[in-house]
């Protein structure tokens, strides 16, 4: 059995490394023999943004690398294109498994559809309803070329029937939960907090990337200072986009907020799970919140993951000053945090459905 992994930025790589172990797992158990081949596009080409995942998630290292790096969404989607094409023509595998919603995930579902090679695409059916997101382009692609959906929620499956898609649909649960418990577990929380300089629950994690935050410094500069009026600490571990923003615009990042690089996974966790609350336009990083039990304040205007606000961990206020403001002076803990986004084990339940689907080929 050979499928073909395709895998290009941090999500990705974290939800992978569940589903790597699993397949493992499963074939044992079995006594199947699995081929995953990893092809990593290159799409997040920093140490810091994908070589310490592989390293500290122990995700099998990638036949491929493709170093497609930066360009714009259709430079980049095109490099990634042709040379995944070249990968699958060589290696004829039985499927392709993509990941979330990424130029790599858009690349990959294009070339297995166009070569008639079974899609497979895991955390299908999300989506936020602003086609002004590349990322909402790239799913809602993928899941219409997929031949088998992997949801995570019942809330992703209802999209999919609205789209008039019901084939090949099976809700398993989010495979990043998975990671986020085992990640949690595996530092020293003391540790960590010291080598910032920080105590409990008495600093904001901040995080940063979207295109709509980071394609000049108005966001940006709006974002921090509104921190800045704060009287709590911030710790910022910087994208490299939003790095290049400040640099090349002289944004004036304010002393309570504390920047460093980007960080492993492992300690990313630890910092949020120790926070007073988390600060994001990530996607992922909304889910990690709930699973510990941070509030998260999103500088976006939408949400995939609407669970998470209807549950109220999590409220939606963009760039807007007075909303982010009045989030961060009113940080609520909800009493109640219900299995919204599905139970643990999804990568199991991934692996049997993807198993089962190949050979049913």
């Amino acid at each position: 059995m050979k499928l073909i992994t395709i895998l290009g930025a941090r999500p990705q790589f974290i939800k992978a490394a569940t589903v790597s172990k699993a397949f493992v797992n499963f074939a044992n158990e079995q006594n199947i023999y699995i081929d995953e081949i990893i092809v990593h596009t290159g799409q997040h080409y920093d140490g810091n943004m994908s070589d310490i995942f592989f390293k500290e998630l122990g995700i099998p290292n990638p036949k491929y690398f493709l170093s497609v790096g930066s360009g714009t969404h259709g430079q980049q989607t095109a490099a990634m294109l042709i040379k995944i094409e070249e990968v699958l023509q060589k290696e004829k595998p039985q499927c392709v498994l993509t990941y979330g919603d990424t130029n790599s995930t858009l690349a990959g579902a294009l070339a297995a559809s166009k070569m008639n090679i079974p899609l497979v695409h895991i955390e299908s059916g999300l989506r936020s309803f602003n086609r002004n997101m590349p990322e909402e382009i790239n799913r809602v692609i993928t899941d219409h070329v997929s031949s088998l959906l992997l949801c995570p929620t019942k809330t992703a499956t209802v999209n999919l029937e609205k789209e008039g898609i019901k084939d090949g649909v099976r809700e398993v649960g989010d495979v990043m939960q998975d990671a986020v418990l085992e990640a949690a577990k595996g530092f020293d929380n003391s540790e960590v907090l010291v080598k910032h300089n920080l105590c409990f629950e008495e600093y904001f994690l901040l995080t940063l990337h979207r295109a709509e935050n980071t394609k000049n410094g108005e966001n940006i500069t709006s974002i921090l200072n509104e921190l800045a009026e704060i009287d709590t600490k911030v710790l910022w571990p910087i994208h490299p986009r939003a790095q290049s923003v400040i640099q090349s615009t002289n944004v004036n990042v304010p002393s309570s907020v504390i920047v460093t690089s980007p960080l492993g996974y492992g300690e990313t966790i630890t910092l949020l799970k120790n926070s007073k609350a988390l600060i994001t336009d990530s996607g992922g990083m909304q889910k990690e919140a709930y699973w510990l039990g941070r509030p998260c304040v999103t500088l976006r205007e939408e949400t995939e993951w609407v669970e998470t606000v209807d549950m109220g961990w999590n409220q939606l206020v963009g760039a807007n000053p007075v909303m982010i403001r009045e989030a961060l002076c009113n940080i609520n803990v909800p009493a109640e945090r219900p299995d919204a986004l599905g139970k643990c084990g999804a990568s199991r339940r991934c692996v049997k459905e993807i198993v089962k689907f190949i050979f049913s080929l």
